[in-house]
């Protein structure tokens, strides 16, 4: 009940009484913890990958149970350090989940590097699903989000020139300290978070290959309830066909120079060879090119 007025009223909250009710339900939610139901189904990301779209969805099916207060906690990659009570205080009491499993979407745990290892060990019978989309359009629509929400000023072709430098050593620096966070590793790394295989290979090691499932977003977009059917039935949900599907969250922005588009399609020749063997087929980016 106290969720249902929650997501009732955060719309037409200010900023700083939706602050408030956030830290209420989560209050609530720690003192109740060990009576909450944690995730079954974890969406991993890619970051503007489509994932605020499969949440909806998710969210409407009569099988599931959304997170109690946002979409995602956050828990597997910068969150870690709050401790599982923290985590199970997102969702929801069991006795109101009526048999239904719980799930959550993260954008950053497809890209932290601890985050496999970490869901592996709390939640080791969950499945993840990993929203890839064509790199090339995902860079540029971070690069957009970033930008908008004041964590980048470079433009673009700039930002992805001094990736590397700015970038430098972050990853191992989360690696070897697992309290640490990084800002340029989290909001900076536009052609890192589209190599995808890497990514998915962590999981598909500390989870096993069945129970990772990678989703074109691309063709999602194309056919969405198809594409939809198919990833419940992989998961092994009862199927539901959504009567609309929309695309939510999207920053729509002015085409790359094409010159720039070639550039960084040709740096991605590689990773979407590899990513092929994750999606049992050519991405859907890459359709045209082999045609």
């Amino acid at each position: 009940m106290i969720r249902a007025l929650a997501s009732r009223l955060r719309p037409v909250l200010p900023p700083r009484l939706r602050r408030a009710a956030r830290a209420v339900l989560l209050g609530w939610g720690w003192l109740t913890a060990d009576l909450r139901q944690e995730p079954s189904i974890v969406v991993l990301g890619a970051q503007r990958a489509g994932t605020t779209t499969l949440f909806r969805l998710l969210s409407e099916h009569p099988g599931l149970c959304r997170p109690t207060v946002d979409k995602g906690t956050g828990y597997f990659d910068d969150g870690y350090r709050h401790g599982r009570r923290w985590y199970r205080a997102h969702f929801p009491l069991r006795w109101t989940t009526r048999g239904r499993s719980t799930f959550e979407c993260s954008g950053y745990y497809l890209f932290h590097p601890l985050a496999a290892a970490r869901i592996a060990r709390d939640l080791p019978g969950c499945q993840v699903v990993a929203l890839v989309r064509d790199p090339v359009t995902r860079a540029h629509s971070a690069h957009r989000h970033e930008s908008a929400r004041g964590f980048d000023q470079l433009p673009f072709a700039e930002a992805v020139a001094r990736e590397a430098e700015r970038t430098a050593g972050q990853t191992e620096l989360l690696a070897e300290a697992p309290g640490a966070t990084s800002f340029s590793h989290r909001h900076h790394a536009y052609l890192q978070r589209g190599e995808y295989a890497v990514q998915i290979d962590r999981y598909v090691a500390a989870l096993g290959r069945d129970r990772v499932h990678v989703v074109d977003a691309d063709a999602l977009f194309a056919d969405p309830v198809d594409v939809y059917v198919d990833l419940q039935r992989r998961l092994g949900l009862p199927v539901h066909r959504p009567a609309v599907v929309g695309r939510w969250n999207e920053r729509p922005g002015a085409p790359l120079p094409p010159e720039l588009a070639a550039h960084l399609r040709r740096y991605f020749d590689a990773p979407d060879a590899a990513l092929a063997d994750h999606l049992g087929r050519t991405p859907s980016w890459r359709e045209e090119a082999t045609t």
